[in-house]
């Protein structure tokens, strides 16, 4: 073969001094030309660049004669496309081009009539049906694959198209490439791509390749080959092997193909041909090593001969992801740096979450937003006291709300997953959900919640009612009907080993916004350096909590708030001690009291009625007195430090129990010193006011133990005016940690709870980049919180500097607070590995230690 075309940018013969690269011209030219680098046997291929088939699109074609001179004057060739991320799709390969009835009749001399025939015809439908657009209906494939079956699709070909199929190869090349450079450009192919983050630019290059057809005497065929398993990534020698065939036949008729290595389940290629299987493994190997990722190599065998006809990225889970990216790194092929850079953080939720089985049927019967990563099936249930019932009796169930409140939690801890037609990422339901690792999807408003006839209608006007089985996918938002396959959580050795890298190079600390010892518990087996924020209100709604703790509300006097308060006391006492046992040293960061009271009142005259017989009230008076404690806006209202401020005894009892708990754990293990949280402040005269009552409930602790502990005291800054005030209330501090939830709720005169009714449509109308409740606002809120770190610090050089809110576990708003100096951020349990891989990325990418090389 004469090489005909010049080492040109946009239309080149790949060989190993081309000038090609992954954005110009796509990840299968820029592979190929790696393989040829490696003197490994890969046809002839000419890639064409982005611009080049973006100018196909518009009409002007490059010269074919001069491209097809390229090739042997005989040879068959196919067209691939070459994106620059393969997961964005692109048209079909399209196999045999050249095949007309002049060589045809040369090949049935060759190969036989039967085979040349079968080249023909799957070349007459696939360009029938994807490149002159002809109905697939009239080419669907026949029993007969000989003559008569190429006959019959010639004739509908000139039939429907009216005219006869097209015998010069020039031309269908040229309609080959004009098709396939269209088809990417159309709408529904860019909305697909888009979808899949594309940008809305993305090119599309081609190869045009020389064809080593398996087919022919001797032994013949095609097949695929992988070295790991794609599920686990565990070491595999996986793949297929057909003789007397081509393309990825193999792998579309598994019920007649071979298996790679030797295997009892069947016959083998190595049986086969043993000489073609251990060039194959070799080249396999060799292009691991040297490629520096796992591939998937297509081939063909003709004659014995083996060829190499593209190389792709093994398709891999997440769990399949991190074992090759720790494989290869142990093995001396990339670096551990480099491991670490390879995965996407996000991709780890589907490790710590039982997940969707890929391919699992799904019969959508609703969507909502994703608030909560995981898969769980269980019987729809419609109130919590259901859901406990269910849970008693060993059903699994979803809980079905209009939204969650505090009172729904012993519910939520009974489901196996959470649905509600109202909220946002920040929501009630999604921050428990999230905290639980409970599976949860929010803000369904295009459902219906017939609650009061215990009933659920699908978007597309099902019903379901209660004990009917759905399933949530938290991950995607998706409500289905029925139990599709799923596939269970796993962290591995891989997973343990790659956090371990991670931690080595992150500069930024990560701990867990944890209330129970549950998620204290599950903070620590993911490694989290704390407890970032501890809710203390969700400690009061058990049941023999919510009692002593109504009767305090009702309370007219001090002194009998403290008595109630005294019955609560060793309760919460006997909540920090374990907390402290279970992080062993670590801090943990406990908020006092934060929601306004109205919240632990009953909404409901059942309710009532049992509140006015624990009180020994009638009932007429508990309902005056409920009424009278509701707000028009309790979330700007009475809670918070105003609590601490106006009701004193609630903080004096959380302070207590935080000091006693302090010395009882310090007692049995390593020193404790408690980080003491004050919500919602706005002025350093609530932080002096509430520091001079906490100062002497430690004194008078000390005093009674006869033993000395100290304690750090800090401010939840999570208004505007604490941010733009913090250089006042620093002083009096020892940190601060920027509450994000309320923050953003604050400075966008947004609710939460609400704003998943039309948050998509601001973010789809580009009003929102995206939702501030998921990603921080950097330009907004973000430039409170940066204010607020500048303010704090120029008056207060050692104050210590977080995040807690739910962005925590955002990496786009981790990389702003390790711009802004945060100390630490602090995230839900199950985001922990989220937030420690993308703090190391950020670190990696700032240092460039991880930039791999490329040949």
């Amino acid at each position: 073969m004469q090489k005909a075309l010049p080492d040109h940018r946009d239309v080149t013969l790949i060989t190993p001094s081309a000038p090609m690269a992954t954005p110009t011209h796509g990840g299968r030219a820029k592979c190929l030309q790696r393989l040829v680098r490696l003197d490994l046997p890969v046809p002839c291929t000419v890639a064409l660049s982005f611009d080049e088939v973006h100018r196909i699109a518009a009409g002007t074609l490059p010269d074919m004669r001069g491209l097809l001179a390229s090739f042997d004057s005989d040879a068959l060739l196919c067209v691939r496309p070459s994106s620059e991320d393969p997961d964005w799709g692109g048209p079909s390969a399209i196999l045999n081009i050249g095949m007309n009835d002049a060589r045809y009749k040369a090949l049935s001399d060759e190969i036989g009539t039967q085979a040349a025939a079968a080249l023909y015809l799957r070349f007459v439908q696939s360009y029938a049906v994807h490149v002159a657009r002809l109905d697939p209906d009239e080419f669907d494939e026949s029993d007969d694959s000989g003559t008569a079956g190429l006959s019959d699709a010639l004739a509908a070909y000139e039939a429907e198209a009216e005219e006869p199929f097209p015998q010069d190869p020039a031309v269908q090349l040229r309609e080959v490439l004009r098709s396939m450079a269209r088809a990417w450009e159309g709408t529904t192919a860019r909305l697909l791509r888009q979808a899949k983050g594309a940008p809305v630019d993305a090119g599309l290059g081609l190869v045009v390749q020389e064809m080593a057809l398996g087919l022919g005497h001797g032994e013949c065929g095609s097949g695929v080959l992988q070295l790991v398993e794609s599920d686990t990534g565990l070491p595999q020698l996986t793949g297929r092997y057909l003789s007397q065939s081509q393309g990825r036949d193999a792998l579309r008729k598994r019920h007649c193909s071979l298996y790679l290595e030797r295997d009892p389940r069947g016959p083998s290629l190595q049986d086969l041909a043993p000489e073609a299987f251990a060039k194959l493994n070799d080249f396999a190997q060799l292009v691991r090593r040297r490629l520096r990722e796992e591939m998937q190599i297509e081939f063909t065998i003709r004659g014995g001969e083996v060829h190499i006809l593209d190389g792709v990225r093994v398709a891999r889970t997440a769990r399949a992801a991190v074992r090759i990216a720790v494989r290869l790194a142990q093995d001396g092929i990339i670096s551990e740096q480099e491991a670490v850079m390879r995965i996407e953080p996000r991709a780890l939720s589907e490790l710590l979450h039982r997940q969707i089985a890929p391919g699992a049927e799904r019969d959508v019967i609703g969507r909502g937003i994703a608030a909560s990563p995981g898969a769980a099936t269980g019987r729809v249930v419609f109130t919590s006291a259901d859901a406990q019932a269910s849970a008693a009796r060993g059903e699994a169930c979803i809980l079905v709300r209009r939204e969650t409140s505090p009172e729904d939690i012993r519910g939520m801890h009974a489901a196996v997953g959470v649905l509600t037609e109202r909220g946002g990422i920040t929501s009630h339901a999604a921050v428990i959900g999230r905290g639980l690792g409970l599976p949860c999807v929010v803000g369904a408003a295009r459902m219906q919640f017939q609650l009061h006839r215990k009933m659920l209608i699908g978007e597309r006007g099902r019903s379901f009612k209660e004990g009917d089985v759905i399933t949530l996918d938290g991950t995607s938002g998706e409500v289905l009907l029925g139990s599709p396959e799923t596939v269970e959580a796993a962290l591995d050795d891989a997973f343990q080993t790659l956090m371990g890298w991670a931690d080595e190079v992150r500069d930024i600390g990560i701990r867990a916004n944890a209330d129970t010892p549950a998620d204290a518990t599950t903070a620590r087996r993911f490694a989290a350096q704390g407890i970032g924020l501890c809710r203390t209100e969700h400690m009061f709604f058990d049941a023999e909590r919510i009692t002593p703790m109504r009767e305090m509300i009702f309370a007219d006097t001090p002194e009998d708030r403290q008595a109630a308060l005294a019955v609560l006391l060793p309760m919460q006492r006997a909540d920090f001690t374990e907390l402290f046992r279970i992080m062993e040293g670590l801090p943990v960061c406990i908020r006092l009291f934060d929601p306004p009271l109205h919240e632990f009142l009953p909404k409901d005259r059942a309710g009532l009625r049992d509140l006015a017989e624990a009180l020994d009230m009638p009932i007429s008076d508990v309902t005056r007195r409920v009424e009278s404690l509701a707000e028009y806006n309790p979330m700007l209202g009475l809670r918070g430090v105003r609590l601490g401020i106006t009701v004193p005894e609630i903080y004096d009892m959380q302070a207590r129990a935080i000091f006693e708990a302090t010395l009882d754990a310090s007692r049995e293990g390593a020193p404790v010193v408690p980080e003491i949280m004050l919500p919602l402040v706005s002025a350093k005269r609530e932080v002096e006011i509430l520091r001079a009552r906490i100062d002497a409930v430690a004194a008078e602790v000390r005093a009674e133990r006869g033993r000395y502990f100290t304690f750090r005291l800090g401010v939840m800054a999570e208004t505007p005016r604490a941010c733009l005030r913090a250089d006042d209330i620093a002083p009096h501090c020892q940190f601060l940690s920027f509450g994000t939830n309320d923050l953003t709720q604050m400075t966008y005169g947004l609710s939460r709870d609400d704003a998943g009714r039309f948050m998509s449509d601001y973010v789809q109308q580009g009003v929102f980049d995206e939702d501030p409740f998921h990603r921080l606002d950097i330009e907004g809120v973000g430039e409170l919180i940066a204010a607020g770190v500048q303010r704090a610090r120029a008056t207060n050089k050692d104050v210590m500097l977080s995040i807690c809110g739910e962005h925590g576990g955002n990496p786009e708003s981790i990389a702003f607070c390790r711009e802004v100096g945060m100390d630490y951020v602090s995230c839900s349990p199950f985001r922990v590995p989220v937030a420690r891989l993308a703090a190391a990325q950020l670190s990696l990418r700032e240092t460039g230690v991880a930039r791999p090389t490329r040949r």
